[in-house]
């Protein structure tokens, strides 16, 4: 087998999903005829054996990162917003390129390498890592796997030879395809707002993908967790480790109280974040990776410096966050959350699916 050119037992083309444009379900388009990717230098060619719906692919879709858009993801999700600026619309605040294969989470194997990759490493199971930095860059440039370059949302993707990490495990393609991007989120913030044993930390969106997965990393630095979500998933998340669990929609000054918690990860925000930095002790850290309740919030600047707290915004990731997360994987200190599989073609289902937050975890696509 040439190290330019896929296994010999691949076919030519593949099946995958193409995003068109920013817009509704409708953009994307699944396709039997993809040509098979050529892995470059440094890159390797992965046979995808599953990938997962995030917030991520659905934001991107829908254009929901554009300045222009002041609502809530879940008004445009299925449709899109009419109000996109398509200059604007990437996470990063710069045009997309279109047709793009989303999809940030990937599991499975590779099958060949480009030049000045050592061939050895075919056959390996990987996971790729969602948040991927710029070679040689220190700072806080970073491309999203699936956004800035093709994901896993197809049979067949490549990446950067780094960036594939071998995992060696027992579980299955399906689970471990739900780690990469609502694991390493959660790490980031974890790691980021430095949370320590005997920490009391609120976890907004407790029972989303990013939100269960901190309630899981938090617990394994022997911290104490009040997560907040929807009713019907209190038992769930008391199972899952949670110490508390407060209702959505709770006042959190009610239930938790004035200068009640070391720290806050939050996946929220919207009408009730002025709530959060109340609940915070003095030299409390609030951490942010995500607004699905509306990035618009009021922010009583007096309260951020007369409480000395430190907020953090949560996007790049140091290389020892993903590095961290196959190390708990393979220790087996934290365990897949996977609520449904659907074959890749029925992606809309499952975004519907995703949308609709009437489960915990998350949701994974299987390529046909």
């Amino acid at each position: 087998m040439s190290e330019h050119t896929p296994n010999r037992s691949a076919p030519s083309t593949m099946h995958g999903v193409v995003l068109t444009g920013h817009g509704g379900l409708e953009k994307l388009e699944y396709q039997t005829d993809l040509p098979i990717p050529i892995p470059a230098a440094n890159e390797v060619l992965i046979k995808v054996g599953a990938s997962a719906v995030n917030n991520t692919d659905i934001n991107t879709r829908i254009g929901w990162y554009s300045k222009k858009v002041t609502g809530d993801t879940d008004s445009g999700a299925a449709d899109g917003f009419s109000e996109v600026n398509d200059n604007d619309a990437g996470w990063a605040g710069t045009p997309l390129n279109f047709p793009r294969i989303q999809g940030a989470d990937c599991c499975g194997e590779i099958i060949a390498v480009g030049p000045d990759v050592d061939p050895n490493r075919i056959g390996e199971r990987v996971l790729v890592r969602s948040m991927q930095q710029f070679p040689d860059d220190t700072g806080f440039n970073c491309i999203t796997f699936g956004s800035e370059r093709d994901g896993g949302f197809s049979q067949y993707t490549t990446t950067r030879a780094d960036e594939a990490f071998t995992v060696n495990s027992t579980l299955t393609d399906a689970e471990l395809a739900s780690f990469p991007c609502a694991y390493s989120t959660a790490e980031n913030m974890v790691d980021r707002a430095n949370v320590q044993a005997g920490d009391t930390v609120l976890i907004t969106g407790a029972s989303g993908g990013v939100g269960s997965a901190a309630v899981q990393l938090v617990k394994r630095r022997h911290a104490n967790v009040i997560a907040v979500c929807g009713e019907d998933k209190r038992a769930q998340m008391q199972a899952l480790g949670a110490d508390r669990v407060i209702n959505r929609g709770d006042s959190l000054l009610d239930t938790v109280g004035n200068d009640a918690v070391d720290v806050v990860i939050d996946l929220v925000a919207g009408p009730q974040w002025p709530e959060l930095q109340d609940i915070l002790r003095r030299g409390g850290r609030y951490a942010v990776a995500g607004a699905i309740a509306g990035p618009m919030v009021e922010l009583d600047v007096r309260t951020l410096y007369l409480k000395d707290l430190s907020f953090l915004g949560c996007t790049y990731q140091p290389r020892h966050v993903f590095e961290n997360l196959i190390g708990y994987i393979e220790r087996g200190e934290i365990q897949p959350l996977v609520s449904g599989e659907y074959p890749l073609r029925e992606i809309a289902t499952a975004q519907q699916e995703f949308m609709a937050k009437r489960f915990i975890g998350k949701l994974v696509l299987i390529p046909g």
